[in-house]
């Protein structure tokens, strides 16, 4: 079986995972908060959302992104 190095990988990488899920439960909680008129926690909840995409950009560079090892095996 041979690896498409042309395969961007869909996002399928540790660093995409965990932003995404620390992106997820921001908005839950911001959702949440909006809704119970909690301003000082949509707020919360917004530093929240951005400290994801810095976690996944972080992680991402770190080695942990789909670019991370061309050799290494998607499983799929």
């Amino acid at each position: 079986m041979s690896i498409d190095l042309s395969d961007p990988g869909h996002g399928h990488s540790a660093a995409a995972w965990t932003a995404v899920i620390i992106m997820l439960a921001a908005f839950a909680i911001g959702t949440t908060a909006f809704f119970f008129e909690l301003v000082w926690l949509v707020w919360v909840s917004l530093g929240l959302l951005i400290a994801g995409v810095l976690v996944g950009y972080v992680l991402s560079k770190v080695g942990y992104g789909v670019s991370a090892s061309p050799a290494m095996s998607h499983g799929h």
